[in-house]
């Protein structure tokens, strides 16, 4: 209960800001919405007196009626917001970073009125949409900023800035990289010295971002303790249907279930590098120099295939060459993922896709070639991607195409507020789900090779997709560990540089190739740090695929082993993909993988059952090597 003196004159003095008036059209005066907490200015005038005291409860019906505008309101400003940054990442310039900024200042600020409000409803006992969309409001910004103009202003600012530093790539000197490519050094030159190069220029880019980092920081714990959370990694994991610790100890305790296989690869990588480069620059008791591993931050090692391969008398398929041999262009390429959606009886993409989306780098612009799947509407589906004609890339695009599919068959059936993935982590499995079907049974329907290897080339295969996923893990968990270290303040400004090596020291055995110090700023290398992209959805993307796969697999009627499973051209397991998917977040996502697995917890064991040969030929290799760092 709350009392409210309001004059009877009320009316005259009441002045709704654009976004409280928007979001409470059902309120007939401004009494409801001071007690909502949105953002309005309602002071009687220096002559008005209290004349009367009117006491307001809040109540069930207010509750859906908030819920019910809020959405409207949401839906109102959707495609404009989302024009706004798609603009600002084809053409990266101060005027497009300016709109974008006003844009995401004004989505900033509406989105910390809806999650006050949201917040005065929690004390009531709700039906279930009611009280989920309500958590989905409260929950629905990345950055939370106070409920103040000045600060959500300075946060939108400091994040547009943030974003356009990683893309132009420039130095605080003006000295400009292209990190394309310097990828491309990282993944295809043998010379060290060439690659310790390409390794350092890119993170000459991250320092200048260090002090709005920190800023931003600030901004955003006090937001998120506005909402009633300690701090902003808190307010991230509490987005899981489970307590914000009792997430964290599942991402420990699924990491646990793969770490053996991490480990055998690691010391098999190591030691092969060791042959290649010698004892000086690789120990075989030491953590792996990070320029090394064939990617700009040793996320990923497929690019050193060559280097760490298993003897085989049938070579790994070199998609690749494969796409040049056959004179596929990047329109071409994406055309294919798409048919593998439509074999498992999906629609095909509108034509303002094909129409709209970007899919090669522009010679006269900057643009964020950072790869990415946008939902513009509930008909405008993109995608933006600088497509290289790689076999990497189209695995890719496979992935990206998966998003695409994902947001239309939500966005066809549920309301605003459920237009989304179980989880994140499910966003990111989907396509990944459809990249691991991307076998060379898959490659042969498709005429990309002649032939499918014998079982003798299953070692190469899998040390590939191994390269690619399993390396990964570590890095995927380590991120968010970094900021939540961060937000909590467990990692001071001071150590920021010191604690990111410390974590990719202790959990992927990798260590920065030269010598670093705070005047550095490392994670800022990485787009999703300063992009303020939460990334424990892709460690969850990693474990879900595979679950995922393995549950698809037996619906398809697979008998052989799992990595030798596609599912293309299933019917059958994409009514049961579908059914998911059209799910959105309507439910617990623990409800959305029963409904796909029987399963209610995330199981690694579906990885160590794809890659069981592998391990088997790791542990072996290792026998007489000295493992761990």
């Amino acid at each position: 209960m709350k009392k409210l003196t309001v004059p009877k004159n009320y009316k005259k003095h009441c002045e709704l800001n654009n976004h409280a008036d928007r979001l409470a059209k059902f309120s007939k005066t401004c009494v409801f919405l001071a007690v909502a907490s949105l953002t309005i200015a309602c002071q009687p005038s220096e002559t008005a007196k209290p004349e009367i005291e009117v006491k307001v409860e809040l109540t069930a019906t207010d509750a859906k009626k908030f819920v019910a505008n809020a959405e409207i309101s949401l839906e109102n400003d959707y495609e404009l917001l989302n024009k706004a940054f798609w603009v600002q990442a084809n053409f990266v310039n101060d005027d497009t970073n300016a709109l974008a900024a006003k844009a995401g200042e004004e989505a900033t600020k509406m989105g910390v009125e809806l999650a006050i409000g949201a917040q005065k409803f929690d004390h009531l006992t709700l039906d279930f949409d009611t009280r989920r969309k309500l958590n989905a409001l409260k929950q629905g910004l990345v950055l939370p900023a106070p409920n103040n103009d000045a600060k959500t202003k300075e946060l939108a600012t400091i994040t547009s800035n943030l974003d356009a530093t990683y893309a132009k790539g420039c130095t605080a000197d003006k000295e400009c990289f292209t990190l394309g490519q310097l990828s491309e050094t990282l993944a295809n030159s043998d010379d060290e010295a060439a690659l310790l190069a390409a390794w350092t220029n890119w993170r000459k880019v991250s320092p200048q971002m260090r002090g709005g980092y920190q800023r931003m920081v600030e901004i955003a714990n006090e937001g998120s303790r506005d909402l009633g959370y300690s701090d902003t990694g808190a307010f991230w994991r509490s987005k899981y249907d489970m307590p914000a610790d009792d997430f964290a100890a599942d991402m420990d305790r699924v990491w646990g279930q793969v770490k053996p296989l991490y480990d055998s690869l690691q010391c098999h990588v190591r030691a092969k590098l060791n042959q290649k480069y010698g004892d000086d620059i690789v120990s075989l008791s030491e953590p792996i120099p990070a320029h090394l591993l064939g990617n700009m931050w040793a996320q990923s090692w497929e690019n050193i295939y060559d280097d760490v391969a298993p003897p085989s008398d049938t070579p790994a398929i070199d998609v690749t060459s494969r796409l040049a041999a056959k004179h596929y262009t990047e329109i071409e390429m994406v055309r294919t993922a798409e048919n593998f959606f439509k074999s498992l009886g999906f629609n095909s993409l509108p034509d303002s896709f094909w129409e709209k989306s970007l899919f090669v780098k522009p010679r006269d612009r900057d643009v964020q070639c950072h790869a990415s799947a946008w939902d513009l509407s509930t008909t405008d589906y993109r995608i933006k991607m600088c497509i290289k004609r790689t076999a990497e890339d189209f695995s890719v695009i496979h992935h990206e195409l998966g998003h695409n599919f994902y947001q239309r068959a939500y966005n066809l059936k549920q309301d605003v507020l459920y237009r989304g993935s179980a989880n994140d982590g499910f966003h990111e499995a989907i396509g990944d789900t459809i990249s691991l079907s991307i076998t060379p049974k898959y490659l042969k329907e498709i005429g990309l090779i002649e032939q499918e290897p014998d079982a003798s080339g299953d070692l190469p295969f899998l040390m590939k997709k191994a390269l690619e996923g399993v390396s990964f893990l570590p890095f995927g968990l380590l991120v968010d560990k970094w900021r939540w270290g961060v937000f909590n303040g467990e990692i001071p400004a001071e150590q920021y540089n010191q604690a990111w090596w410390k974590l990719r020291e202790e959990y992927q055995g990798v260590k920065a190739p030269i010598e670093r110090t705070e005047s550095d700023f490392d994670p800022g290398a990485k787009y999703h740090v300063p992009g303020n992209t939460p990334y424990s959805r892709y460690f969850l993307a990693r474990i879900l695929q595979f679950q995922f796969h393995r549950e698809l697999c037996k619906i398809s009627g697979s008998e052989g082993p799992l990595h030798r499973c596609s599912i293309y051209g299933n019917k059958e397991a994409g009514k049961k993909l579908n059914a998911m998917l059209e799910m959105g977040s309507s439910k617990p996502w623990q409800d959305a993988l029963e409904a796909m697995t029987g399963q209610r917890e995330m199981d690694a064991t579906a990885i160590i059952d794809y890659f069981a040969p592998l391990k088997t030929w790791l542990d072996e290799q290792n026998k007489t090597r000295q493992c761990g760092w």
